[in-house]
């Protein structure tokens, strides 16, 4: 693993005269704990340089051209030889624009140092947008940065997880540096209006007269503007060394940083605090972000200035109360700044290795979108979507459900006929608002496959997958459909699952992870123990047009009702209990456990020729509550289960034979119902079924063995 990082073209990176971008690289880079992996790049004219791994970039001089452009495409070749992982620019978003066509594959991230507004590559809205697109991680040294790059843009990427807040860091003096400190006020900076530095040498000429003991300490210059002052104890000492303005700061009581201009961030007030000065600024930018205690000028003008500076004078306790919490509060050391940063490079790193920070995740939070059919008044409650809610939320995760169908529904409107546009907007501000660890998708159609993709760039670190239960075999209903919702977002997601054996479905893509689940039972749910009791009925089935509509539809043909009806004339003196044929309506929730509730065999009957593990949630609701479930050979269920657990029939002759043998033996009966319920609701459960999603979405690996999975 390596990291490059891009100084700006003409950032000196030396220990003489450097730049505040060069400064923050050396300082952080020295004590990153990945600071052997990390080369520098820039151009530095001076021979001495910070003592890392640093390679100049020469440049020859030329009469034509863009040297910019030059400095980047040699920074191209260099980076071709180097082949980090992640790419770090600084304060240059151009470079990001020209560097991403080069490497496609190339992690990015962008720091700003400056008003990205102000800064070729990102000024406009659409540039922003791409930079968003591009980037893993764009990185701010202020809030207010952070906001005016955000001017004028959707409020969807607002809470995005790639805009994040490092500010800049400085060394913390000791507590010890007060009780030197000499009668100093000192001012660094550009020495114009746009720092203040008219207003500062109106109010210190005022003040020095006033008070003949103190001393202002002036570091900076300024060739366009000039701004005289003229006074014996204003000392103007001009561009300094860094380590000398260090000095000058642990020295003087006072520090000023009166911009006029919206500073980005403010180095000068972040140093003088954590040198224990008592910093006077502006609320202008980021300033006020750069120190935790100091003293902010209401109004920016002389009167103003001299006032805060005399109190500040004549008030000895204060000031030193003032200098000792600046010391006291001050946290953005290079240790802490420089975790931020090392935190977010493991992190990606060690997704890229596959290898997960939580080997045992606790406290996740999920986003579980699929139909929780709120609108259909409880009748389909019992369904598969709530086991695996359940799951998660007894894994103890913080779960939210997303019931696309009912928001579908609730939102439509002559603008929006389908209702599907309000429902992917809805899901936006929803994770927005959430921010989830895991986004798992059920059956979630509506949802686009570009909403999905959109989310994976705005939150990098959530991962992604679905669940589908609906039939797969080609001679099953409706096969085309169903494979194209399944391949709809398969693309974006980290991890796919299916209640039939992958292995079957050739039309899966190699490279997404695909796992077959069972349908998981729900000790909720699933309440009623069969086997300990009489029944009267010897055998029950259901079926119904559509869990949606709820009712039968006139001229549905179904194939299983000539398999139901040839069932019922071979088998005599068998008791059935059939729904959903003959003008008998299908039946739910609360009426069809009651229904159960007397039956001695459930018949699990699917559309379609039977394929491998395939079956509908009717399985869970046979076997979980004490029902011997009479099965076709062909689901190669008896990988799982036994003959003393399930009923395996060939065909319906021999399905007959054994409808026959158990109706006559109920000790038989009771001991296959018995068995079976307590496998599957050992080993088919909707915690594991939750814990097995989980796992293979997260990229986990453990040493945790799953029933089902190999």
């Amino acid at each position: 693993m390596k990291i490059s990082i891009l100084l700006p073209y003409k950032e000196n990176f030396s220990p003489e005269y450097p730049g505040a971008v060069s400064l923050f690289v050396y300082e952080t880079t020295q004590i990153s704990k990945f600071k052997k992996n990390i080369t520098i790049f820039g151009n530095t004219t001076f021979k001495k340089k910070f003592s890392l791994k640093y390679k100049n970039i020469e440049l020859k001089k030329r009469s034509f051209g863009s040297q910019t452009k030059n400095y980047v495409k040699k920074f191209t070749d260099l980076e071709r030889k180097n082949d980090s992982t992640i790419i770090e620019i600084h304060n240059r978003p151009s470079y990001i624009q020209i560097l991403s066509k080069e490497f496609n594959t190339k992690i990015f991230t962008l720091y700003f140092h400056n008003d990205p507004l102000s800064m070729d590559g990102s000024q406009t809205i659409a540039e922003r947008k791409n930079l968003l697109k591009i980037c893993y991680r764009i990185i701010f040294n202020s809030s207010w940065s952070k906001k005016r790059f955000l001017e004028g843009m959707e409020n969807k990427f607002v809470n995005s997880d790639k805009l994040l807040i490092f500010h800049q860091s400085a060394k913390k003096g000791s507590l010890n540096l007060i009780n030197k400190k000499k009668k100093w006020i000192t001012f660094v900076g550009k020495l114009n209006k746009a720092k203040g530095y008219d207003i500062f040498s109106s109010s210190i000429k005022r003040i020095l007269n006033k008070y003949s003991d103190w001393t202002a300490k002036i570091i900076g210059d300024e060739k366009r503007e000039k701004i005289i002052l003229n006074h014996k104890r204003a000392e103007i000492l001009g561009f300094r060394k860094h380590s000398e303005v260090l000095d000058i700061f642990k020295k003087s009581n006072i520090a000023v940083a009166c911009s006029r201009w919206e500073e980005p961030f403010g180095r000068t007030s972040l140093e003088a605090s954590a040198n224990g000065c008592a910093v006077v600024i502006t609320n202008k930018g980021g300033l006020p972000e750069t120190v935790t205690d100091a003293k902010i000028l209401k109004k920016l003008n002389v009167k103003s200035l001299t006032k805060t500076l005399e109190t500040l004078i004549n008030n000895p306790k204060q000031r030193k109360n003032l200098q000792e919490l600046s010391i006291k509060n001050f946290y953005l050391t290079h240790e802490y700044v420089t975790s931020l940063m090392d935190n977010y490079r493991a992190e990606k790193i060690s997704y890229l290795k596959r290898i997960n920070i939580k080997k045992d995740p606790k406290n996740l939070r999920i986003l579980h979108i699929t139909n929780f059919n709120e609108r259909l008044d409880g009748r389909l409650f019992f369904n598969t979507g709530r086991r695996i809610n359940n799951g998660f939320i007894r894994l103890g995760h913080s779960v939210l459900g997303f019931s696309d169908r009912d928001i579908q529904k609730y939102y439509k409107n002559f603008k929006d006929l389908k209702g599907a546009k309000s429902l992917n907007e809805k899901l936006r501000k929803t994770c927005y608002n959430y921010k989830p660890d895991i986004i798992m998708l059920g059956h979630a159609d509506l949802i686009s496959s570009d909403q999905i993709n959109e989310l994976r760039n705005d939150y990098p670190n959530v991962k992604f997958g679905q669940w589908f239960l609906d039939p797969l075999n080609k001679k099953g209903p409706d096969y085309e459909r169903n494979k194209n919702r399944i391949l709809d977002k398969i693309n974006y997601l980290d991890a796919s699952f299916v209640t039939t054996s992958p292995s079957v479905l050739n039309f899966l893509p190699k490279k997404t992870n695909n796992f077959y689940i069972p349908n998981p039972s729900d000790d909720s749910f699933e309440t009623l123990n069969n086997f300990s009791k009489p029944c009267n009925v010897d055998v029950f089935f259901a079926l119904s047009h559509g869990v949606h509509r709820g009712v039968l539809k006139s001229g549905k043909i179904d194939d299983r009702i000539n398999f139901l009806k040839e069932l019922s004339s071979i088998t005599p003196d068998v008791k059935f209990d059939i729904y959903g044929i003959d003008k008998v309506q299908p039946i739910w929730a609360d009426h069809y456990f009651k229904t159960i509730s007397n039956a001695k065999m459930g018949l699990n009957l699917s559309r379609g020729d039977a394929i491998k593990y395939y079956s509908s949630d009717r399985i869970t609701q046979i076997v979980g509550n004490g029902l011997v479930c009479l099965i076709d050979e062909k689901t190669q269920y008896r990988d799982f289960f036994n003959n003393s657990e399930m009923v395996f029939y060939k065909n319906v002759n021999d399905l007959s034979e054994k409808i026959l043998r158990i109706s006559r033996d109920e000790k038989l009966r009771k001991k296959i119902g018995k068995n079976g319920k307590k496998k599957y609701m050992k080993y088919f459960n909707s915690s594991l079924v939750a814990e097995f999603i989980i796992n293979k979405t997260l990229g986990i690996e453990n040493k945790k063995k799953f029933f089902w999975h190999n």
